[in-house]
């Protein structure tokens, strides 16, 4: 599995015969979208506009698409009180490698939501805070409860992106998490044989 990313909570998963784009609202925040109509479209809160691809996944359930097992988890959002649950973590299993996608979540998930996770190899989790999201602090959370090998993080500042609540430089999000960025790659290829005893932090450059 390839994993780009291409702004906000966007990324595009590539695997053998499929690609999944999680959360192309992109146009609505000054990009270009990135879907195609042969993709699989997740989207971790209900779209506001139409999308343009062969399935389009925006609710909890269990999928099965090219080989490809997808779960659907109900969570509480970020911005929902308790008791409410309008976000999807989206759970994706290829093959030998399990990816959560947490999109903006609440940071505190239950031990029955953790149970529907499962184990994760391959967390990817917002980071620009400001109430809009999860900051680091919060995504550390996060992290420490799902304990994934790799952590990408994403929804952070950028001078092309205009976001409805200015967000947070990667650097400053970093200081909650408690990691040092590595030096950024155009796309990450993940590798099993990668993964440490550790949380390790991988850092994915705008496409």
């Amino acid at each position: 599995m390839e994993i780009q990313f291409y702004g906000a909570n966007c990324v595009r998963l590539s695997v053998k015969n499929a690609s999944i784009v999680v959360d192309d609202n992109l146009a609505e925040l000054g990009l270009k979208s990135i879907m195609k109509p042969d993709d699989i479209a997740l989207f971790t809160t209900l779209p506001t506009a139409k999308a343009d691809a062969r399935l389009i996944i925006a609710d909890p359930g269990e999928y099965e698409v090219s080989n490809i097992s997808i779960r659907g988890v109900a969570v509480r959002g970020h911005m929902d009180e308790a008791g409410r649950k309008t976000a999807t973590v989206y759970k994706i299993d290829f093959d030998d490698v399990r990816l959560a996608v947490a999109g903006h979540i609440h940071p505190d998930i239950t031990e029955d939501e953790l149970e529907a996770i499962g184990n994760v190899d391959v967390l990817i989790v917002p980071v620009g805070g400001n109430g809009y999201t999860l900051d680091g602090v919060g995504a550390l959370k996060v992290i420490k409860e799902i304990e994934p090998h790799i952590v990408i993080p994403t929804h952070y500042a950028d001078s092309k992106i205009t976001y409805p609540v200015p967000q947070q430089p990667l650097e400053e999000a970093l200081k909650g998490l408690g990691m040092e960025a590595p030096e950024a790659i155009a796309k990450y290829k993940v590798k099993p044989a990668d993964y440490g005893e550790t949380a390790q932090l991988v850092v994915l450059e705008r496409q």
